[in-house]
C-alpha cells in the first residue's frame, strides 16, 4: 500500500467510525428514553401494560433498536481499535475489552423486555394467572431492564476511560475530546451504581458528562484525524 493510499483509507477510517459512532446517539435515546416514558407510567402496572399491548410494535422497536445498538458497537470499538492502536496498543485492548463485555450482557438484558411481551401475549399456559397478576409482573420485568441497563453501563463508562485517554494522547485529535470522554467514564460510572448504593434518589449525572461521546463522532465524521501526525505514531510504534 502507498503512502496516499495508506492516509487515503485511515481518513476513511475515521470517517465510517464517526458515522457509526452518532448512529448510536438517536438508536440509544429512542431505546431507553423515549419509549420508556411513553409507555411506563411509574406506579400504575395496569395503564403501563396496557400502554405497550396499545403500542406493541412501538416497543418491539425498542428491543430491536437496543440489539442494534450492540452490534454497531462492536464495529465501532474495531475501527477506534484501529485508529488508536499506535498510541498505546495495551491501552487499545483494554478499551476493546470492556466494550465487548457490555455487549452480551446489554443483549441479554432485552430478555427482560421480551418477558414483558410474553406476559401480556394471552398464551394458554399463563391462563393459570389472573389479569392483575400478569399486569402486575410487569414492572417487575421492566425493573429488571433497568437495573440491567445499570450494569451494562458500568462497562459503557470503563471503556471510556482508556479511549478517552488514547486520544488526549494520540496527537492526531484534540486532548479536549479524550478529556470529556475520561469526564464520561466517571458520569456513567455514578450513574451506574447509584441506584444500587442510594436507591431512594434518582441520579441522572450522565446526561451533563455524555458530550464526548457526541463530539469525537463528529469529529471523526467531518475532520477526521491529523493522518501526518497519525502516520508518524504508526511509525513510532512499529
Amino acid at each position: 500500500m502507498t503512502t496516499n493510499e495508506k492516509m487515503n483509507s485511515i481518513k476513511k477510517t475515521a470517517r465510517i467510525t464517526g458515522f457509526l459512532y452518532l448512529i448510536l446517539v438517536p438508536l440509544g435515546i429512542f431505546g431507553i428514553l423515549y419509549v420508556p416514558a411513553t409507555l411506563i407510567v411509574p406506579g400504575d402496572a395496569a395503564t403501563t401494560a396496557s400502554n405497550i399491548m396499545a403500542n406493541e410494535l412501538l416497543f418491539r422497536l425498542s428491543i430491536v433498536s437496543a440489539l442494534v445498538v450492540q452490534l454497531v458497537n462492536i464495529f465501532v470499538v474495531l475501527l477506534l481499535y484501529r485508529l488508536l492502536k499506535p498510541v498505546n496498543k495495551n491501552m487499545a485492548l483494554l478499551m476493546v475489552i470492556f466494550l465487548l463485555v457490555a455487549v452480551p450482557i446489554a443483549m441479554l438484558n432485552e430478555l427482560n423486555q421480551s418477558a414483558v411481551l410474553l406476559l401480556l401475549s394471552g398464551a394458554d399456559y399463563l391462563k393459570v394467572f389472573t389479569a392483575d397478576q400478569l399486569q402486575a409482573l410487569v414492572p417487575l420485568f421492566l425493573d429488571l431492564h433497568e437495573h440491567g441497563i445499570n450494569i451494562a453501563s458500568i462497562f459503557w463508562g470503563l471503556w471510556l476511560f482508556p479511549m478517552g485517554y488514547l486520544v488526549f494522547k494520540s496527537g492526531f485529535l484534540p486532548r479536549i475530546l479524550g478529556v470529556l470522554l475520561m469526564i464520561g467514564c466517571f458520569g456513567y460510572l455514578i450513574e451506574s451504581f447509584a441506584p444500587f448504593l442510594l436507591p431512594s434518589y434518582e441520579v441522572e449525572i450522565a446526561l451533563f458528562t455524555f458530550w464526548g461521546e457526541v463530539l469525537l463522532p463528529l469529529w471523526l465524521l467531518i475532520k477526521g484525524v491529523n493522518v501526518e501526525q497519525w502516520e508518524k505514531r504508526a511509525l513510532e510504534s512499529a
